[in-house]
């Protein structure tokens, strides 16, 4: 029931936000254990940059608050590693709270702007 709602949601979202080469969109997936983030250019189909709680650097679990924000300052870096500093976020049908929006401050602290 609540993975058909926040599939409706995001459904929703995603008819207003797409991703271009000037400004992908950054999608943002999360599970109870871990939580992902993608820079995403819709044009062309690809992933430019990815960062997730699950990779081996990172360490720690990705279920809290700390971590969500680590995932979004190592999606910040390498964002701007490849010189992308503006995107669109897409939250994923998620509310804009808790681990979701603490990814997005976490991404803003390192330099992305949306």
């Amino acid at each position: 029931m609540l993975t058909k709602q926040r599939a409706k949601r995001h459904r929703r979202v995603r008819a207003k936000v797409s991703g271009t080469a000037k400004r992908p969109r950054l999608c943002v997936f999360r599970s109870a254990k871990n939580i992902y983030a993608q820079i995403i250019n819709d044009t062309t189909g690809t992933t430019l940059v990815s960062a997730s709680s699950v990779e081996k650097e990172f360490g720690l679990g990705g279920g809290n608050q700390e971590a969500a924000e680590k995932v979004g300052e190592l999606v910040g870096k390498r964002a701007l590693e490849k010189g992308i500093q503006q995107v669109v976020f897409d939250r994923g049908g998620y509310l804009y709270h808790g681990r979701v929006e603490k990814l997005a401050q976490g991404a803003r602290k390192s330099g992305l702007k949306f």
